[in-house]
């Protein structure tokens, strides 16, 4: 089954018709950017805006302050629309997601009307901190995507790719503790947690070369010391590992914990190894959504898409492990700059980054709807 013409040309013109809602929604997200679990403004406003068309919404949501989920329809598939709306410190929205709030909620506001018709229970997941914290990951912990048969979003990219992939990151905040001595007077007493720091560094470098080519190991120093004339007793690095697979990634922290420690044991040191965040999972393509979405894409007239090896990483990884689920990226810079750079906020409110959302808002409400009409005539 598929789903007919005249619903394909509803679900359109509805995101048609809430065009200036969508647009001026992504602008004023984009205008006060707010970053990992401070998205207080961007939350409330999608919230409201699906609650003024017939949602039913629970803000804040499952433990999460600016988190909040909202459904309507009632039929046997259930389909989760993401919305990302968190920014980056120092750069507001160069990673573009006031784009993926808008388009979410204009994929929801297509669908919510002819739910009910399509068999489909939407549920739309505001999901915080994508670039810090893992939201995601801790909103599947929590139950917000239970019960849900396919997932999906769209995120904003300098090229078109439908299959997605990324790469698996974990995060590892680290601390020496050392003792504090006179560099002169008495260094023997000391304890040199800055040497600690810098042993850990060189076994890293030296680790690099052995690792395999998908392995990436990066971070920096957040302290060491405060004064040249006194042994520092204390320092900090934040660090990042990420591999191409998440299974990969026990094997990877185990050899750079192994460094850490070293620093620790070569200058009498101690060292502390936490987690800040979950870990984020490599991202896993549902191959019957991805044929659906390309199909809608192409129908569209976005951009054929191109093949891409892991990139970037995503808490939408961890939700792919769990439920069948697509993120397509679609091009609004034609390669002139990528996510994280300034021009790509500039990028984020162009006219090229309108038609993303209008077009990422139409291709996940077809998609939606053809997998809900696939489900039901199965």
């Amino acid at each position: 089954m598929s789903t007919p013409t005249d619903v394909r040309t509803a679900l359109r013109a509805r995101v048609e018709a809430h065009r200036d809602e969508l647009l001026t929604l992504s602008r004023r997200i984009h205008a006060h950017p707010e970053t990992a679990f401070e998205e207080h403004r961007a939350a409330a406003w999608c919230a409201d805006l699906l609650r003024t068309h017939g949602y039913t919404v629970t803000a804040p949501a499952h433990g999460l302050e600016t988190a909040f989920t909202a459904s309507t329809g009632s039929g046997p598939v259930t389909v989760a629309v993401v919305c990302e709306y968190d920014a980056l410190p120092g750069l507001g929205h160069a990673c573009g997601h006031n784009l993926i709030a808008a388009a979410g909620l204009g994929a929801a506001l297509a669908l919510g009307p002819d739910a009910d018709r399509l068999g489909l229970t939407v549920r739309v997941i505001g999901a915080p901190a994508e670039e810090r914290g893992a939201g995601k990951a801790l909103l599947l912990d929590a139950g917000a995507f239970a019960g849900v048969d396919a997932a999906m979003m769209v995120h904003p990219c300098p090229v078109e790719v439908a299959d997605f992939r990324s790469f698996a990151l974990g995060t590892l905040s680290v601390r020496y503790t050392g003792r504090a001595a006179h560099p002169s007077l008495n260094p023997h007493e000391g304890r040199n947690a800055a040497d600690a720091l810098t042993v850990a560094q060189v076994a890293l470098g030296l680790l690099r070369q052995q690792l395999p080519p998908q392995w990436r190991v990066h971070g920096i120093t957040t302290a060491a010391g405060t004064a040249p004339n006194l042994i520092p007793d204390t320092a900090t690095a934040e660090y990042e590992i990420r591999a191409s697979a998440a299974e990969d990634l026990t094997a990877l922290r185990e050899r750079v914990e192994a460094c850490f420690r070293a620093g620790a044991l070569a200058t009498g040191c101690e060292v502390s190894l936490t987690r800040p965040e979950p870990d984020y999972l490599d991202f896993r393509g549902d191959p019957g959504l991805l044929a659906l979405w390309r199909a809608n894409a192409a129908a569209l007239g976005r951009p054929k898409p191109v093949e891409s090896g892991p990139f970037a990483c995503t808490d939408m990884g961890n939700v792919s492990h769990a439920v069948p689920a697509i993120h397509p990226v679609l091009d609004i810079t034609g390669g002139a700059c990528a996510p994280h750079e300034p021009a790509f906020a500039e990028a984020a409110v162009s006219p090229e980054a309108d038609r993303a959302v209008l077009d990422g808002a139409v291709a996940m409400a077809w998609t939606a709807a053809d997998f809900a009409a696939a489900r039901l005539g199965g």
